[in-house]
Formats: C-alpha cells, structure tokens, sequence
C-alpha cells in the first residue's frame, strides 16, 4: 500500500481529530499526538512496502518464471504476502 506523505498525514489528522472528537483522549500536546500519529502511520506504510517488495522477490525467485499479475502470479503474491505479514506480527 503506497501512501503520499499528503495522505499519510490526512490520515494522521483524522485520526486524532476521531480520537478527541470520541473523548478516549484528553491531548496535553495536540502537535505531539498528531506528530506521532504521523510517525505511527509512516512506520505502517513502511513495514507494509517492505513486506510487498519481500513478496515480490520470493514470487521472482521462483525457477519456473511466473509472469506478473497472471492469476499464479496473484496467488503466489498473497501467499507470500501473507507469510511475511504473520512473521512481522
């Protein structure tokens, strides 16, 4: 998944805003919570790009040459996709 730095923090303010609107929180630094909002959420898109690109080289390391975006290809995507994920927790 592949999020702007725009939307990343359109994201971030949402949540927040959600967060205090609800009243789960009460914010002693609003700039603070919004900063590691962003953080939280760059930190997501990062760990979720690294998960694709390991998914992507598994599926290229196959012998047989499966060609992208054939329904092999989107199956073997996922399941190593999904492998990835469980080992990142």
């Amino acid at each position: 998944m592949i999020l702007s730095e725009e939307r990343q923090s359109h994201w971030a303010h949402l949540l927040t805003d959600s967060i205090w609107n609800d009243d789960m929180v009460d914010y002693t630094d609003e700039d603070q919570a919004l900063r590691l909002a962003k953080l939280a959420i760059k930190e997501f898109v990062n760990e979720d790009l690294a998960i694709d690109k390991r998914a992507r080289e598994k599926v290229a390391s196959l012998k047989r040459g499966v060609v992208e975006s054939s329904p092999e290809w989107e199956v073997l995507y996922k399941k190593y996709y999904e492998e990835e994920r469980k080992k990142n927790g």
